[in-house]
């Protein structure tokens, strides 16, 4: 039987199962990051902006499709993280604007919306890309308006959209260099086509009653970030005794030491608390409440290859979170709220005796939502406010935020921690708005980022053959260098980074990192640029050992 009309029921349908399919297939999505640095993060990105977009209908007892869409739009842009999560709310912006005085819709009208989601988001953004999201989306629609034209069964009109979505992903190599050369599709198009593709699962029926549907407090966990703020703040940083959540996957290795799992969870036993340690034959899994994660990482590297390893300070999220709570009351004693993305204790504390008025925790692999900016921007007394993202794939979040708002803001394109750091600097009270805000975007013109990580796998890229685990150099965004030892690659970094005009190198290094080590290679600095002055700062960041900027 031929179904031509999405009613109420079919539309939630299809958004309960569009959510579903990307939610099954996170890993797989953030796996497509083009770029070997850990930040691969739109499949989570995008699964935190729909899940938000569908608690707000499945909030909602509208029978309307109209209605409903705009309210699936509304909490795709509240939820909305990073570029991918951003582009999305777009898309959906520009789809219920076709549709919202519509009680139902027909696969005319549905494939109309899709156009017309293509369209906002090509407007909403400043250079579009092709090879990105947007060529998806565009094949999508396409696809849709001339399979309508020669027949309206919904069931048809759908497979042809995802059908010309998955025709727009396999084109976007061909379309973005960088793509080709890795051998990747772009990462969030491959997360649009799961969900169109669980759109279709919707209007065929095919809808799973034990699908995941996360509570108001785990919803409020993803999209706010606040972890159990009520609960958290009556607790004391103190009390915590063992403060590195310590996470790691070990590579067995039957060449080294012969693995036992009890033995292994003896050890690790005397070392912390809330100990989880699986295995098979080949891997073994653990997370480990440790005051030592060296000690952790040292004795299971003496079974195999460590992988996916991970640090979390829990007393410095504990602090941010009663840090969070206590601002919840608005200083009415400035003129400008300037909100700024960070982690790393160092570097936190620097940017607020810089003129920080609110930090929010996160940036790499750690996207704050649309609605983290505007909670803050809605609440604040001040006349004005700036946002530094600090992050290239927070920069849309933050103008969708500012757009949100009835407050003056200005965003300032800070792609980079070090550039934060620099617009702080020149920030002055008693300046204008305008006056500021152009000093801080010339300031951040003068500086150069750059950034020591881990490769999270293998891959060639910029004529430089990398392999998992390598230490990796990045200057600008660009992956400049790798190497096994984490102080060559710091050096080698700043090498390709000082030119004739360079005057001032400034290293923070992180949690990974040790202040010895970055004074040994302070002083090769020194050795070979003598002219050049240095400042070395303990930034406790984590994912980046290094942080540099050279100005």
């Amino acid at each position: 039987m031929t179904k031509q009309i999405i009613d109420s029921e079919i539309f939630r349908d299809m958004i309960k199962m569009g959510v579903h399919r990307l939610n099954k297939n996170v890993d797989f999505i953030n796996s497509l990051n083009v770029f070997p640095v850990p930040d691969g993060d739109t499949g989570t990105n995008m699964n935190l902006t729909f899940q938000s977009g569908a608690k707000f209908v499945n909030e909602s007892s509208s029978n309307s499709v109209g209605e409903l869409a705009v309210t699936f739009s509304k909490g795709l842009l509240m939820g909305a993280r990073g570029n991918s999560g951003v582009i999305s709310s777009q898309i959906f912006r520009g789809f219920q604007k076709e549709i919202a005085t519509k009680e139902s819709i027909n696969a005319s009208d549905f494939v109309a919306a899709l156009k017309q989601g293509v369209d906002s988001a090509y407007k909403a953004v400043m250079k579009p890309v092709e090879g990105t999201i947007l060529t998806v989306a565009k094949y999508a629609a396409q696809s849709g308006i001339k399979a309508v034209a020669e027949n309206d069964d919904l069931e048809n009109v759908m497979s042809a959209v995802v059908e010309g979505a998955k025709i727009g992903l396999k084109k976007t190599p061909d379309l973005l260099p960088v793509l080709k050369e890795v051998g990747v599709v772009d990462s969030g198009g491959q997360g649009l086509v799961f969900l169109y593709e669980g759109f279709l699962n919707g209007i065929k029926g095919e809808v799973k009653d034990d699908i995941y549907t996360p509570s108001d407090e785990q919803m409020n966990e993803m999209v706010n970030a606040a972890h159990h703020q009520s609960i958290q703040s009556q607790l004391a940083t103190n009390d915590i005794e063992y403060g590195y959540c310590t996470e790691m996957m070990i590579d067995l290795d039957s060449k080294k030491a012969a693995f036992n799992l009890a033995e292994f969870r003896n050890y690790l036993n005397k070392l912390g608390n809330s100990l989880l340690a699986v295995s098979d034959d080949e891997v073994a899994k653990v997370h480990i409440h440790t005051e030592h994660p060296e000690k952790i990482f040292n004795y299971g590297e003496k079974f195999g290859q460590l992988e996916k390893v991970k640090i979390d300070n829990m007393r410095l999220q504990h602090e941010t979170i009663i840090e969070n709570d206590e601002n919840n009351t608005p200083n009415k004693d400035i003129t400008t709220e300037i909100i700024v993305v960070a982690q790393g204790k160092g570097i936190i504390e620097l940017m607020r005796s810089l003129g920080a008025t609110h930090i929010i925790t996160g940036g790499q692999t750690m996207n704050p939502s649309t609605e983290d900016f505007v909670k803050i921007l809605n609440r604040t007394s001040a006349k004005n406010a700036i946002i530094l993202p600090n992050n290239g794939n927070v920069l849309m979040t933050a103008q969708a935020a500012a757009s949100a708002v009835k407050l003056p803001v200005e965003v300032i394109n800070t792609k980079s921690i070090q550039q934060g750091i620099s617009a702080l600097f020149s920030f002055v009270k008693s300046n204008s708005l305008e006056e500021n805000v152009q000093n801080m975007k010339e300031d951040i013109s003068m500086v150069k980022s750059g950034e020591v990580t881990t490769s999270v796998r293998n891959t060639q890229i910029n004529g430089l053959n990398i392999k998992k685990g390598e230490f990796i150099g990045l200057a600008d965004g660009q992956i400049v260098t790798a190497n096994l030892r984490r102080p060559d690659t710091l050096m080698q970094l700043i090498e390709q980074m000082v030119d004739d005009d360079s005057e001032i190198i400034t290293i923070f290094y992180g949690i990974d990192a040790s202040k010895r080590e970055t004074l040994k290679v302070e002083n090769e600095i020194k050795n070979k640029y003598p002219n050049l002055e240095t400042e070395i700062h303990e930034g406790d960041q984590a994912i980046y050992p290094y942080l540099i900027s050279i100005e």
